[in-house]
């Protein structure tokens, strides 16, 4: 271990020792439930099912009578009243994403009956969505390029640079809602949501990101777990320099695999018939868009299609494959993709949206860039130092030539003014199923092994590469057994067919994860 090393480890521990005890939730009023449509801006006016309210819950739960906030909540209350048995909480990942139409979307998936047995319960994480948040203005200097001559190296400095006194100057607006965005801070939320509906213990669906707010909440309640699925399982060692060198060569593992299939049809593609060949071709149209960018677009509605387009489209998972090749073909061809097209108009949207209320009469915002790095920073064991961040980067490329340059977590919390809170997971002794993906890139199958070490479960795998997948397929109903039952599987399930060039992609917008075009630019590191 180098002295920094040890130094930034002897920081944490000195920080996990001055950690304050915090009371567990008291009752709070019931919530008031209207339907969603009535109140909450934006709502699907068809859905006459759900419903929203609020519950009000301290910024500092250290402090319960001190400044409150409220989160936004809905419900679908069980179809088979006779059969209900309790409440199912749920969180799709991020940090950041808003959870509050995840009853509404699962009815629509392969777990929808675990709505006849319990009320089904969403909800906005502090910071986002239909909840009190904060407002952090972009300023033109916010999103300043730096110049096209500089060096990669040069560009990665003025970027992190940039974009750490964005983070600094948005956390100093508020320093305590900022230090009490965490994933504890949120688990603590969930139990007083729990207490607010009158339950004596929740049943809990987490994916991705949600899966480390799982291992949180029974970590700090298990006497009030009843019984806890985490799909798309995290890292229990929340290190970022960890994170980005497992999930980097798992992504290279995709590329490989993406490869091999696109020389198995090259009567479509014409990439070549052999890995080498292929892979020469695409680092070769990767090394010119890197020298040569294109545009589409101007102004704000403007995206850029260059080598890091390319590096998010060689390390797709296999249900977007043809799709990525598709878009690889054309832009060979000095085509403009339909997806590029789209991500420019996005990019407009966006610029044209960048304020948001609170509460249910505001704007809805469905992902919180500023809660996702306030999460990730204020927990995370992580380098700030931009040399040190750069040494890790330079690592990876070397040993994973085409994934190496998609690592993104790892020196993203420079500039950040608030001290590390250390993950404190721990065993416990309520029903818990974990399932894990086998090819997968985002949250990497050893992940899920590794949050099984320290928090117990059984895995249940998928022979996928599909991120939070379960609830897509027919095994669905392996959850839904657990939840009847509370026995948890260590069986295994075939994900979907490897696809064919003919294949779909697969439907975004789901409600279910965070879907990233390889065209945004603004893109965020998310688990979800």
């Amino acid at each position: 271990m180098t002295r920094t090393a040890f130094a930034a480890s002897a920081v944490v521990a000195l920080v996990a020792t001055l950690v304050t005890v915090v009371p567990a939730a008291s009752a709070a009023p019931a919530p008031e439930w209207k339907l969603c449509k009535e109140i909450a801006n934006g709502w699907p006016a068809g859905d006459a099912r759900t419903e929203c309210a609020t519950v009000a819950v301290p910024v500092d739960h250290a402090k319960p009578d001190g400044r409150k906030i409220k989160i936004a909540i809905s419900r679908i209350t069980a179809s088979e009243p006779a059969a209900r048995r309790g409440v199912m909480v749920f969180n799709p990942g991020g940090p950041g994403g808003s959870g509050i139409s995840m009853p509404p979307s699962m009815l629509q998936s392969t777990v929808k009956d675990i709505g006849r047995t319990h009320d089904l319960i969403g909800f906005d994480p502090r910071g986002v969505g239909y909840s009190d948040k904060m407002t952090c203005p972009v300023l033109p200097g916010d999103t300043e390029q730096p110049p096209a001559s500089w060096s990669v190296k040069e560009k990665a400095r003025f970027i992190s640079a940039r974009n750490g006194k964005a983070n600094r100057r948005c956390a100093e607006t508020d320093l305590e809602f900022a230090r009490n965005l965490t994933t504890d801070a949120i688990a603590r939320d969930i139990d007083a949501i729990r207490a607010a509906l009158g339950e004596k213990k929740i049943n809990y669906y987490g994916i991705s990101w949600g899966t480390a707010l799982g291992a949180h909440y029974r970590s700090l309640f298990d006497g009030n777990v009843d019984r806890m699925l985490l799909d798309s399982v995290m890292l229990a060692n929340f290190d970022l320099n960890e994170i980005d060198n497992t999930t980097v060569a798992a992504n290279e593992n995709l590329f490989n695999d993406f490869v091999s299939w696109i020389a198995r049809y090259d009567r479509v593609y014409r990439f070549g018939t052999t890995h080498g060949e292929v892979s020469k071709a695409l680092f070769d149209l990767r090394k010119l868009l890197t020298e040569s960018p294109r545009v589409v677009g101007s102004g704000p509605s403007q995206t850029v299609i260059d080598g890091e387009t390319i590096t998010n489209l060689i390390t797709q998972n296999r249900s977007w494959w043809s799709a990525a090749a598709a878009e690889l073909v054309k832009i060979r061809d000095n085509d403009v993709p339909e997806r590029a097209r789209q991500a420019a108009t996005a990019a407009g949207d966006r610029a044209a949206a960048r304020s948001a209320s609170r509460g249910f009469e505001g704007r809805p915002e469905f992902f919180s860039r500023f809660l996702n790095v306030a999460v990730i920073c204020n927990e995370a064991l992580s380098t700030r130092d931009f040399e040190t961040a750069w040494g890790h980067r330079m690592g990876r490329i070397a040993k994973y030539p085409a994934a190496g340059e998609s690592a993104s977590f790892d020196g993203m919390c420079a500039n950040w003014p608030l001290p590390v809170q250390p993950w404190r997971l721990k065993s416990g002794a309520s029903a818990l199923q974990l399932v894990g993906h086998l090819y997968e890139g985002v949250t990497p199958i050893d992940w899920a092994v590794s949050m099984r070490a320290k928090i117990g479960g059984a895995l249940f795998t998928i022979e996928d590469d599909w991120h939070g997948s379960l609830s897509r397929l027919p095994c669905g109903a392996t959850g839904v057994e657990f939840f009847a039952t509370g026995k948890a599987s260590t069986a295994s399930c075939t994900g979907a067919p490897i696809p064919t060039p003919e294949t779909a992609a697969p439907s975004s917008g789901d409600g279910l994860t965070v879907e990233r075009s390889p065209y945004d630019k603004e893109r965020v590191a998310t688990f979800g």
